[in-house]
């Protein structure tokens, strides 16, 4: 990447950023109910004087694009507004339930993607055995089974082998080490098993082409042991396909995150914006879903500056 493509790079960000915040402003008044008709709920005295009164104070009698024009001046200076029924700044909601998410998604991730360079390289040594098939087996199943059934599979194991352990809920790492590991061992590992097939069928597939180089032909002739054939020549090439699935994947996992946290019960963004959607609480939907879209864009933004350290060949 030269050095001039980061602020077009930035330049994207910005309008994703706008884009998606477009979207989602229209898209969460598209759904069926009104967030005044459901904070006043059955009352009895709910007159329409009332909910025109809520709807002014809320800001909802105005024109649409008012609306929206007024949330965007107020993000842009980190003012994502109040949370509707708690009367809470957005912002402050979101910090508090981040830390969960951001703890599976990085787990899950290190635990996907570390295991899978190590399988990827074994199975493209054993390239055509017994153990290589069996293992293309079982990551194609692990691509089509969904992290949340998953999820539901291990709490029903556990619950039977084990009926004791905690599978649910959240307990901060400050606080309790050991308890957050063993609570966050098996949303994690949930998480994990679909990123590890995928990407594992990657490491084997580069490794592969990487290993039909003329470079690794030299230097095994020239009597170079093969593990450092391996990871010494062929790794450091196949890794640049890898390190673009790693960034595509964290972001696709803030997203798996938020249904398995649903499934063990971790109060992360998931439960968050979950209960914001049926509240029609507009604010904190919409700075949730900015928040998750910009984690995603900055993810595959660091993914490309850090091309400029495994692959010289791409420096300006």
């Amino acid at each position: 990447m030269s050095r001039s493509s980061l602020p077009s790079r930035l330049l994207d960000l910005a309008v994703v950023l706008f884009g998606v915040s477009v979207v989602v402003f229209l898209l969460i008044r598209l759904i069926p109910g009104d967030a005044v008709a459901i904070m006043l709920g059955a009352n009895s005295e709910v007159t329409p004087e009332r909910v025109a009164a809520l709807r002014e104070r809320l800001g909802l009698d105005q024109p649409l694009p008012v609306q929206y024009a007024r949330w965007a001046w107020a993000a842009l200076r980190g003012d994502f507004g109040t949370s509707i029924w708690t009367g809470r700044p957005v912002a402050g909601e979101i910090l508090a339930n981040l830390p969960p998410t951001l703890e599976l998604t990085a787990l899950s991730l290190i635990l996907g993607a570390g295991l899978a360079v190590p399988l990827g390289c074994w199975m493209a040594r054993i390239r055509g055995g017994a153990g290589d098939v069996a293992l293309r087996v079982l990551s194609i199943a692990g691509l089509t089974i969904p992290s949340f059934w998953l999820g539901i599979v291990m709490i029903l194991l556990l619950a039977t082998l084990a009926p004791d352990a905690a599978a649910l809920g959240y307990v901060p790492f400050t606080e309790d080490p050991l308890g957050n590991l063993s609570r966050m061992a098996l949303p994690a590992l949930a998480l994990a098993l679909p990123i590890l097939a995928n990407l594992s069928r990657l490491v084997r597939s580069s490794m592969l082409d990487v290993l039909g180089q003329d470079f690794v032909r030299t230097a095994r002739a020239k009597g170079a042991p093969e593990r450092r054939v391996i990871f010494g020549h062929a790794l450091r090439n196949a890794l640049i396909p890898f390190t673009t699935a790693v960034g595509i994947q964290a972001g696709y996992l803030l997203g798996g995150a938020i249904v398995v946290e649903q499934v063990f019960a971790i109060p992360g963004l998931g439960r968050l914006i979950l209960g914001a959607v049926a509240e029609r609480n507009y604010p904190l939907v919409q700075a949730t879903i900015l928040v998750v879209t910009a984690g995603f864009v900055l993810v595959n933004l660091a993914v490309d500056l850090l091309y400029r350290v495994i692959d010289p060949r791409v420096r300006g």
